[in-house]
C-alpha cells in the first residue's frame, strides 16, 4: 500500500494549475506518493499538462461532477493510506507541504482528517489577505487536535459546532480507513465541512496543520462576492441549519463591525496611499457579502413560498375554469 495520494480536481486550471502540478509532484516526503488528477471537461491545456507529467489522469463528465461524489470516486481509485486534497488553484508553499500534512495525520491514530493554512497570493487584495491571516492565526492559537469533548456544549453552542466541523478541501488530508466508513456526502457545496461534522460526531478527531501551507485566495468583485456569500450561506442553512445573518438588522451591524476592523488595517498599512482603489471599493463589497449571506439562507424558504404561490394560482385558475364551464 502506498503511503499517500494527492487528489486534484480540475477544470480549465490554466497556467496556475501547471505550477500547482509541478510543485505537487516535486514534494520532498521520505515516502512514496502518487498524484491523481480528476478532470471534468477541461478545454485548455490542463489535460495535456497532466499527460506530460507523472500524474495519473481520471475524467468525469462535466454534468456528473459533484464536490462530494467526485472526490469519493478519486479516493476509490487509490489504495493509499492517506489521501490529500488540493484544488487546481491551491499552490503548495513549500517542498514539505505534503510531508507536514502526513506527519500531522500520523501524530494520533484518532485523527480522521487534517487541513492546513491558506496564505493569500502576493497580488491578492489586502483585505482578503488580512481576513485569511486572522482566520488561520486564530486556528493556530487553539489546540491543533480537536474532537467533541463536551457533548452538551456541542448540542447547544453553535460557535463550538462551527469550529469542530470547519474543514477545507482546498488543502486537506484524510485517513482512508475512516473514509471507507464515512465517505464524503454527495453534496454540491461544503462537502468538506459536512464530512468533518460526520467524523467528529462519530468520535474521531480532526487536526489543524499550521505548517502545511498553500497559496490560495480570490479577489472577488462585487457580484462575485455576493454570489459566493449566497452559495456559502445557502449551504450552511441546508447542511447545518445556520443563519449567518439572522435578521436584516444584522446586515448593518455586521457591516459596521467589519469596517471597523478594516479601518485599523487601512491605517496600519497606509492603504489610502498604497491601495486607494481597494479602500474605496471595500464598503460595497462588505455590504454585498452581508446581502448575499442574508439572501442565501432564505433561498429555500423563498423557493417553497414561490412553489406554494404557484400551486395556489394554478388552483385558482382551475376553479375559475370550472366555474366558466358550469
Amino acid at each position: 500500500m502506498m503511503k499517500a495520494c494527492v487528489v486534484i480536481p480540475t477544470k480549465n486550471g490554466g497556467s496556475l494549475f501547471e505550477k500547482v502540478l509541478k510543485e505537487t509532484l516535486s514534494q520532498v516526503t521520505g515516502f512514496a506518493f502518487e498524484v491523481l488528477i480528476v478532470d471534468s471537461g477541461s478545454t485548455d491545456q490542463t489535460i495535456s499538462a497532466v499527460k506530460r507529467s507523472k500524474a495519473k489522469l481520471l475524467s468525469v463528465k462535466p454534468e456528473e461532477f459533484q464536490h462530494g461524489a467526485t472526490r469519493n470516486f478519486a479516493v476509490s481509485q487509490t489504495d493509499a493510506e492517506f489521501v490529500a486534497f488540493l484544488t487546481h488553484d491551491a499552490l503548495p508553499a513549500s517542498k514539505f507541504w505534503l510531508r507536514n500534512l502526513i506527519l500531522k495525520m500520523e501524530s494520533d491514530s484518532s485523527i480522521a482528517g487534517a487541513f492546513g493554512r491558506h496564505r493569500a497570493y502576493p497580488d491578492c487584495d489586502p483585505f482578503t489577505a488580512d481576513e485569511l491571516e486572522r482566520h488561520f492565526d486564530h486556528l493556530k492559537s487553539l489546540e491543533p487536535l480537536q474532537k467533541i469533548d463536551d457533548k452538551e456544549r456541542y448540542s447547544n453552542d453553535i460557535g463550538y459546532r462551527q469550529l469542530l466541523h470547519f474543514f477545507s478541501n482546498n488543502n486537506s488530508c484524510l485517513r482512508r480507513s475512516v473514509w471507507e466508513k464515512i465517505p464524503f456526502p454527495s453534496v454540491n457545496f461544503a462537502e468538506d465541512q459536512a464530512w468533518a461534522q460526520q467524523v467528529v460526531e462519530a468520535g474521531y478527531a480532526k487536526a489543524y496543520a499550521d505548517d502545511a501551507v498553500v497559496y490560495h485566495s480570490h479577489s472577488f468583485n462585487t457580484v462575485e462576492t455576493f454570489r459566493r456569500a449566497f452559495d456559502e450561506s445557502k449551504a450552511m442553512k441546508e447542511l447545518f441549519d445556520y443563519r449567518l445573518v439572522p435578521s436584516r438588522s444584522f446586515i448593518f451591524k455586521n457591516c459596521i463591525h467589519q469596517l471597523r476592523i478594516d479601518r485599523r488595517l487601512i491605517e496600519s498599512r497606509r492603504l489610502m496611499k498604497t491601495a486607494p482603489l481597494c479602500v474605496f471599493k471595500r464598503p460595497i463589497r462588505v455590504l454585498a457579502k452581508q446581502l448575499g449571506s442574508f439572501a442565501g439562507q432564505r433561498a429555500n424558504s423563498l423557493g417553497r413560498a414561490q412553489h406554494v404561490l404557484s400551486l395556489d394560482q394554478s388552483k385558482k385558475r382551475s376553479n375559475n375554469h370550472k366555474s366558466t364551464e358550469e
